[in-house]
C-alpha cells in the first residue's frame, strides 16, 4: 500500500513537469520544413556535388555550434552551482543529446574531404612545403581518428552528466547527484575546451592551412556558447506560454539570459578583435591575407553587417534591463544572433573554399540541417521532465522571478 502511494506520488511530482502536448506539433512542423529544404539540397548534390558540400559545412558547423553549446553551458552550470541554470539545463542537455545524430550527419564531410580541404589532395601537397611539414597532422586518416574522438569525448560527457541529472529526480539522490555533477564537469570543462578547440582548428581553419590562430579555437567555442544561449531564450520563451513552465519561467530569469548574453557576446567580440590585432600587428605574409581577403570585395560587406548587426546592435540593446526582461523583446535579439552566427560562420569559411558569391544551397543547407536538428532537440527535449525536482538550488530557482 505504502509502495503504491509512493509510486503514485512520484507520478504526479512528474507529470508536473511533463513538457507541453504542444511540443510534438512544433517538432513535426521542424522536420517538415528540413525535409523540404534536404530534398531541394538533394537537388543541387546531384547537379553540383562540390558546390553542395561548401554549403553544407558551413550549416553543419553553424548547427553543431548549437549542441556543443549547450553541452559546455551546462558543465559551467554545473560546477558553479547556480540557480541561474536550473530551469534551463533540461533544455541544455536536451540539446547536447543530440550530438550523436551530428556524428552521422558528418559523413558527408568525411566522404567529400577532397571538395573541401586542399590538404587532402597528394597532388597538390606535392607541390607546397608547408603543406608537406604539416602532413603528420593534416591528413585523411588522422583527420577522421581525430573526429571520432572529438564526438566520442562529446556524448561520454553528455551520456554521463545526463544520466546523473536524470537520477536526481529521485529523492535519495538529490545532493550526491549535485555533487558528482560537479566533480565530473570540472574536469569535463577542460577535455571540452581542448577538443572544441581542435576540432575548429581541424574543420573550418585548416580550409586555409597556410593561415593559423591559437585563439580561433577560443573564438569558435564562444560563438557556439552564444549559439546555445540564444536558441535557450527562444524555446524559453515559447515553454513559457504553456503549462508547466508559465508559473516557472518569469521576467527575471529572463533577465539572467538577457545577461548571459550580453556577458558571452562581448566575449566573442573581445576574441574576435584580439585576433585580428596580434595579426595585423604581426604582418605576417601567411597571416595577414587572410584578413585581407575577408575585407575586400564582397566580403566587406559581410565584414562591416557583422561589426554593426552581430555585435553592435545586439550589444546596444542587451544594455537595456527593460528589453532583458521582455522575453518577446529579448527572443528578437536572440533570433537576430542566431542568424548572424550563420552570416559569421559563411564570412570565415567561404574565402577559403574561394567561394565569391552567396548560392541558393547555402540557404537550402542551413535551412534543412536546421530544421532536422530543431526536430531531434525537440524529440529529446520532448521525453523527459522538464525541471530536476530534487536540485538543492530549485526552489531559489523557482522563488527568483
Amino acid at each position: 500500500m505504502m509502495q503504491r502511494e509512493k509510486k503514485s506520488t512520484m507520478e504526479r511530482a512528474t507529470n508536473r513537469w511533463a513538457p507541453p502536448a504542444q511540443i510534438g506539433q512544433l517538432r513535426n512542423v521542424a522536420f517538415a520544413v528540413g525535409a523540404i529544404a534536404a530534398v531541394a539540397s538533394g537537388i543541387g548534390a546531384f547537379l553540383t556535388p562540390q558546390r553542395f558540400v561548401q554549403s553544407y559545412l558551413v550549416a553543419y558547423l553553424w548547427v553543431l555550434a548549437a549542441p556543443l553549446g549547450a553541452l559546455g553551458l551546462m558543465m559551467l552550470h554545473h560546477v558553479s552551482r547556480g540557480a541561474w541554470g536550473v530551469l534551463i539545463r533540461r533544455i541544455l542537455e536536451a540539446a547536447a543529446r543530440t550530438l550523436p545524430f551530428m556524428a552521422v550527419l558528418f559523413l558527408p564531410v568525411l566522404l567529400r574531404m577532397q571538395d573541401l580541404y586542399i590538404w587532402s589532395d597528394p597532388a597538390i601537397v606535392s607541390e607546397d612545403a608547408l603543406l608537406q611539414a604539416k602532413t603528420p597532422w593534416l591528413n585523411t586518416t588522422f583527420f577522421t581518428i581525430r573526429a571520432g574522438f572529438y564526438f566520442l569525448a562529446w556524448i561520454g560527457l553528455t551520456t554521463v552528466l545526463t544520466r546523473i541529472s536524470r537520477s536526481q529526480d529521485r529523492a535519495s539522490e538529490g545532493l550526491s547527484a549535485a555533487r558528482r555533477l560537479q566533480s565530473i564537469s570540472a574536469g569535463g570543462l577542460v577535455l571540452f575546451v581542448v577538443t572544441v578547440s581542435f576540432a575548429s582548428f581541424d574543420w573550418l581553419m585548416s580550409l586555409d592551412p597556410h593561415w593559423y590562430s591559437s585563439i580561433y579555437g577560443i573564438y569558435y567555442m564562444i560563438g557556439a556558447v552564444l549559439t546555445a544561449l540564444c536558441l535557450t531564450v527562444v524555446i524559453s520563451l515559447w515553454l513559457s506560454g504553456r503549462t508547466p513552465m508559465d508559473g516557472a519561467l518569469r521576467p527575471l530569469h529572463f533577465h539572467d539570459l538577457g545577461k548571459l548574453m550580453l556577458a558571452f557576446l562581448m566575449l566573442w567580440a573581445y576574441f574576435a578583435v584580439s585576433q585580428l590585432i596580434i595579426i595585423w600587428s604581426g604582418n605576417l605574409p601567411e597571416e595577414v591575407p587572410w584578413y585581407i581577403e575577408r575585407t575586400t570585395g564582397m566580403w566587406k560587406w559581410f565584414a562591416h553587417a557583422i561589426i554593426l548587426v552581430h555585435f553592435a546592435l545586439p550589444f546596444a540593446l542587451l544594455l537595456s534591463s527593460d528589453l532583458k526582461a521582455d522575453a518577446k523583446r529579448l527572443v528578437g535579439v536572440a533570433g537576430l544572433v542566431l542568424v548572424m552566427r550563420w552570416v559569421d560562420m559563411f564570412w570565415q569559411a567561404a574565402p577559403s573554399m574561394h567561394l565569391h558569391h552567396l548560392h541558393w544551397l547555402d540557404v537550402t543547407t542551413a535551412i534543412a540541417l536546421g530544421g532536422i536538428w530543431t526536430g531531434l532537440f525537440l524529440t529529446q527535449l520532448q521525453g523527459t521532465a522538464l525541471i530536476p525536482r530534487n536540485e538543492p538550488f530549485l526552489e531559489e530557482a523557482l522563488q527568483h522571478g
